[in-house]
Parts: C-alpha cells; structure tokens; sequence
C-alpha cells in the first residue's frame, strides 16, 4: 500500500486509528441491505421481512431503521425479492448521507419538496432519499436522481424502476445544466466522485488508482460539481456533501472552500454515534471503526439565493387523459414523453413539466409504449408500488418459476387467464406475463435478465 495514502490516513485519524483501518483492510466487508418499506404486505416489519427472507435475526444499521446487516453475503442474484425492488443491497456507512438527509428534509407549504440526487448511480442513496420523502412528505414531494455517465444511468433508472416510487424523475445531466433552475431544490445531496479510499477493500482498482495526483484532480472536480449545482439551491436550502475517502483534501478542505468561496453556512449533523468520527467540518467513517466501508458526509446551507419561481410563459402543457380506467391508488395525470404514455402524481406534475425535456428525462410510471397496438403494458407499471393489485390478474408462482421467469424463461402456468397477468412471488410482482392461447409470452425487460444458469435444486 502507498505509504503516501498511510501518512495521509494518519494526517486525518492520528497514528492509533489509522492503524486500525489498516487492518481492517484485509478483511472481508461487511454486508447490508436495506428494506423498502412501501412494498411490504401490511403488518410486515422490515426486521421480520429481513428474518423470513434471510433466516437470521436482524442486527439493526444504527442509522437506519429499515436496514440490516447480515452475517454473510447471500447469493442475492438468485433471490426473487432482490428483482422485486423488496430491498436493496447497500453498504450501511453509505446510509450515513440518507441520515443526514432526515434531519433537513420536511414538508413544504404549498408545493412539494423539490430534492436533488446530483450523482445518483448506481441508485442506493436515491432509494434510501426515496423512501424517506414518502415517510416524511407522504407524496408531496418530487426527487430528481441524475447521473452524468450515461451508461450508469441505466443502472439508477433500472434501480429506481424496480423501487418503484413514481414521484422520481430520472436525467442525465451535467450539474451546470441545474444551474438554469436557479433556487428550484431545497435540498441536494452531492456524493461526489472521488479518490475511493473507504472502497479500497472491496475495489482493488480504487487502490491501485490511488496516487497524491489524482487526490488533487478529485478535489478540483468536486469543487467544479459543487460550484456548478449551487446556484439551483433555494435560498435557506441544504446540500449534503458525501464521499467515500479519506482524505482533507477531499472532504474537510472542500467544505472550508464551499464556506469561504461560494457563501455556504456549514452546519452540524447531529448524533450520537460513537464509531462516527467528528471532523472539524463533518463526519467521518471508517473500517475497522464502524462495520461498513469509508464515508464521508458533511451539510451546508445557502443563505441570500432565490427562490424559483415559474415562468409564466412558454410552458405546453402536454398532460393528457387516455381513455382507460385509472390502474393506481393515488391521483395521477398522464401526459406524453417521447414515444412512451406517463403517469405522474397530479401535486408534482408543474415541476415534470419544467424538467421533462433535460437530457435522459425520465419520469413517474410509464404505462406503454404509443408505438405498439397491441398496448403492451411497460415493466414500471408492474413495479410500481402505487399501481392497484386489482389492476391486473396475478399469478403468484414459486422460487423455481420466479427465477425462470427473471431469466426470461417460457413458463408453464395452469389456468391463467388470456391477456396481461401479473407475475408474483410470495406476494411482490416480478414483472408482466401475456397469454396468448397457444404460448405465454414472458415480459420480463431482456437486459435485466438474470444471466446465469439457474439451479434446478433451489
């Protein structure tokens, strides 16, 4: 290991810590998953769902609630609830920023909350963010999950598909295009890229990558991010600042720059976690130190910006009601997006409609695609956690047929009826399943299909 990385390690967590994280880098990472509460049967806690699906007895992230460590890494590809959306396989020092997030995060008066997940794949800190806007704003609120990378933008638009919350919109944006929308989010988390040193143990390419050069190259990135994204922060908002290194450099350092350069109040997040180390401007968390990998995450507020407000002007409204019966259990509108047919919560379509057309837009629940006649119904719809169980026919089938349905299998179901059905396992929906007579069409998305063989004995 560079021992340029150890005296910087020591630089931050004196001699005795540091070596304790050293250590701790030779051990296997702990595991940890996180239960999405919106899709459990009624009665359910996340910590039995945890003891049925696992068989373990649950042992609590202590900043999350509904998220768990176990003591071993399940196969979870071969797990029909981890394609459901029931849960998510997260590192619990990664929940850290969703903590911090609940100590911002309320209800605002006469609109939704309007919150930014500027660097948002592969997807765990928008779920997390998710699902605590649903605990904390019930449906009044609107979470923009955007990733630059376009091709990590598929994994979070797969992620927050399979999550099933409507009130998302997915884009692909660089963080200066955000600044158009000046004082539009009240909140924003920045889990900026960075150097990696708190994934050194789980990424041996992060370890190797690692010199003194490219900590400086992270740095001046991440000061570009955050000058670029901060002028979309409403006046009296907060942006929550995370990474998964060590360093000064990266964290502290930055936080001193974004006070002295661009006007931030540095506020404190409040806790009582021993394992969470208090930097002078944020916390941190190490291995060795807490069960999970490295993070870093400090707030800040803007004082003396805008608040947005609509234009007046220019804005088409493209919002339209098909003929069919409503298929959700909340009130939506349906408008048009590119060559698909959307539903969205009617309290956040005046913000779907503003941002629709950034690049990779992607909102709300899409119900089909208006190319095809034969009105295919699109995956999210089954995913989604407000569409009604009686919009469809469910066919709920065992772990054997489950996963050969997510492989893309042709399944043999007796007595379902012609047309559209739902395939379930255990009570959650897989995705969608067509009978045509003769043959059932499987219409599980081809790209998401579980890739490896699977066991006959499972």
């Amino acid at each position: 290991m560079d021992e340029r990385f150890i005296d910087s390690l020591r630089e931050v967590v004196g001699n005795e810590v540091a070596l304790r994280v050293l250590d701790a880098m030779g051990e296997d990472p702990s595991v940890s998953v996180r239960v999405n509460t919106a899709k459990l049967p009624k009665g359910l806690s996340s910590s039995d769902f945890v003891k049925e699906n696992f068989g373990v007895i649950p042992r609590r992230v202590k900043w999350n609630e509904n998220a768990f460590l176990l003591p071993q890494r399940p196969e979870f590809i071969f797990d029909p609830l981890f394609h459901a959306g029931a849960y998510y396989v997260q590192d619990s020092s990664a929940m850290f920023p969703g903590y911090a997030f609940r100590q911002f995060a309320q209800n605002v008066e006469g609109r939704p909350l309007r919150v930014l997940d500027l660097c948002g794949a592969p997807g765990g800190k928008t779920t997390d963010l998710s699902s605590s806007l649903r605990k904390i704003c019930g449906r009044n609120y609107i979470l923009v999950a955007n990733e630059v990378v376009k091709s990590r933008k598929s994994i979070l638009e797969e992620n927050v598909i399979k999550w099933g919350d409507a009130n998302v919109l997915s884009t692909c944006c660089d963080p200066k295009v955000f600044s158009d929308f000046e004082g539009f989010f009240d909140i924003i988390l920045a889990d900026v890229p960075c150097s990696g040193e708190g994934m050194f143990r789980k990424d041996s390419e992060a370890l190797k990558q690692w010199s003194p050069a490219n900590v400086d190259l992270c740095q001046a990135r991440q000061k570009r991010i955050l000058a670029d994204v901060w002028p979309s922060l409403a006046d009296g908002g907060v942006l929550i600042y995370s990474t998964c290194t060590f360093n000064n450099k990266e964290n502290d350092g930055n936080i001193r720059w974004a006070a002295d350069e661009l006007g931030a109040e540095i506020l404190t997040i409040d806790h009582e976690f021993d394992e969470v180390i208090r930097t002078k401007y944020g916390n941190l968390l190490l291995p060795g130190i807490v069960e999970g990998e490295g993070q870093y995450c400090a707030a800040l507020r803007k004082e003396g910006g805008r608040t947005f407000k609509f234009p007046k002007k220019g804005r088409k409204d493209a919002i339209f009601k098909p003929e069919e019966e409503d298929r959700f259990s909340f009130p939506m509108k349906y408008f048009i997006m590119g060559e698909k047919l959307v539903a969205m919560p009617e309290c956040i379509i005046n913000e779907v409609m503003l941002m629709r057309s950034l690049q990779g837009a992607s909102a709300g629940v899409s119900i089909g695609s208006l190319k095809l006649k034969d009105h295919t119904p699109d995956h999210s719809l089954a995913m989604c956690s407000d569409t009604r169980e009686d919009a469809f026919p469910w066919q709920d089938v065992s772990k054997l047929d489950a996963l050969l349905y997510l492989h893309r299998d042709v399944l043999k179901i007796d007595e379902i009826p012609l047309g559209i059905s739902v395939v379930s396992y255990m009570g959650y929906p897989l995705g969608f399943i067509k009978n045509l007579g003769p043959r059932c069409n499987n219409l599980y998305p081809q790209n998401w299909r579980i890739r490896k063989d699977i066991p006959k004995n499972i």
